[in-house]
């Protein structure tokens, strides 16, 4: 049983490590993820003064905190397009299309949610 508890253990640090590479090849590949990460900083502070209550923080904020989840799935299917191939495609197009729609979904989530607790 200890065994399979270090094992456990073991695949959650890897993970993290995994993850933190995530981050960093993001942070380093991907301008419009490190854009969205000064809006994040910048913006958190002001959800936290603006606002009355817990409710209307956590909302504000998980709308920013989405975004950057968006970005990070858009980001990793650009990076497995360009790794398939450069060369123009339709279909290659379409998924990075597609990508930064839900991008852009994101960011009007996050404005309208905004808009809506603010004003």
């Amino acid at each position: 049983m200890a065994n399979q508890n270090a094992k456990g253990l073991k695949r959650i640090i890897k993970a993290c490590f995994f993850s933190l590479a995530g981050f960093k090849a993001v942070w380093k590949h991907e301008e419009a993820f490190r854009q969205e990460v000064l809006l994040f900083i910048l913006a958190t502070p002001l959800a936290i003064w603006l606002t009355d209550n817990n409710i209307e923080r956590v909302l504000l904020i998980a709308s920013l905190i989405v975004v950057l989840i968006v970005e990070l799935l858009n980001s990793a299917i650009e990076a497995i397009v360009d790794r398939i191939g450069l060369e123009r495609h339709e279909l290659s197009g379409r998924a990075k299309d597609i990508g930064s729609a839900a991008v852009t979904l994101s960011l009007l989530l996050a404005a309208m949610t905004w808009a809506l607790i603010l004003i």
